[in-house]
């Protein structure tokens, strides 16, 4: 069976995801058949390998469904500064797309960009919302810098240093602290609760040194979804 006919029969089933299995029984081989083309048509470029046994057309990946698609059947949401920088809360654009996950934390290297997996404990794995066209899922603003804070003490050094925040238009303190409540167990949630008052106070003291015919209102939040080639630059 040639590559371009293969190709041609599994773009006819119009998903952006499948499984080996669902290739051999569109194409009507075995799975240890399948499993040969397909990796064939990975190295021609024309999929991308996902996982195990889990391959996707590249244009047809939406890259906020991306990291849920490469830690199946483990739920994944997109966060940290890559939700920062969506909301417009940090103009820095993430060289990595960043994510949490009750998985495990890991790096994965893609021919659509890096993608960068921070575990979080599954109690805390809330406040998230669908984003863009397929089924990924993207953290709230107030989730988005609740999850940088809680991750912080993380070995890989990567949360830190905050990078300077700006809070977009109807961004809840409130509603972070209600998210903090939920932060187990108790050391880490006192931990991260310092971190957001020192955050919170010190951003009060800067604005009061302004003086008021020169400041300005919060930035509102940066709608324009910079998730393109730009988004997923190498790091």
């Amino acid at each position: 069976m040639r590559l371009v006919d293969v190709h041609a029969r599994l773009l006819k089933m119009d998903i952006p995801v499948f499984r080996t299995s669902d290739a051999a029984a569109r194409l009507g081989v075995g799975n240890v058949h399948a499993s040969k083309l397909l990796a064939r048509l990975a190295a021609s470029g024309h999929l991308e390998k996902l996982g195990r046994g889990r391959w996707g057309f590249k244009d047809r990946i939406d890259p906020f469904a991306l990291p849920e698609y490469l830690t199946a059947p483990y739920p994944t949401y997109v966060s940290l500064q890559s939700a920062l920088y969506h909301h417009g809360m940090i103009s820095q654009i993430p060289s990595v797309i960043y994510a949490v996950s009750i998985t495990r934390t890991r790096r994965y290297a893609t021919s659509l960009g890096t993608v960068s997996i921070h575990h979080i404990d599954p109690s805390f794995f809330f406040g998230h919302q669908l984003a863009g066209k397929g089924h990924g899922r993207i953290a709230s603003p107030e989730k988005a810098l609740v999850d940088f804070l809680y991750l912080s003490p993380a070995r890989t050094g990567l949360f830190r240093a905050l990078p300077e925040i700006e809070l977009p238009r109807g961004f809840k303190t409130s509603e972070a602290r209600k998210i903090i409540r939920r932060i187990r167990p108790v050391r880490r949630r006192n931990h991260v609760g310092r971190l957001f008052e020192e955050l919170m106070k010190s951003r009060a003291g800067a604005s009061e040194k302004v003086p008021p015919r020169h400041r300005t209102s919060a930035r509102g939040v940066n709608r324009r979804v910079r998730i393109g080639n730009s988004f997923f630059r190498a790091a």
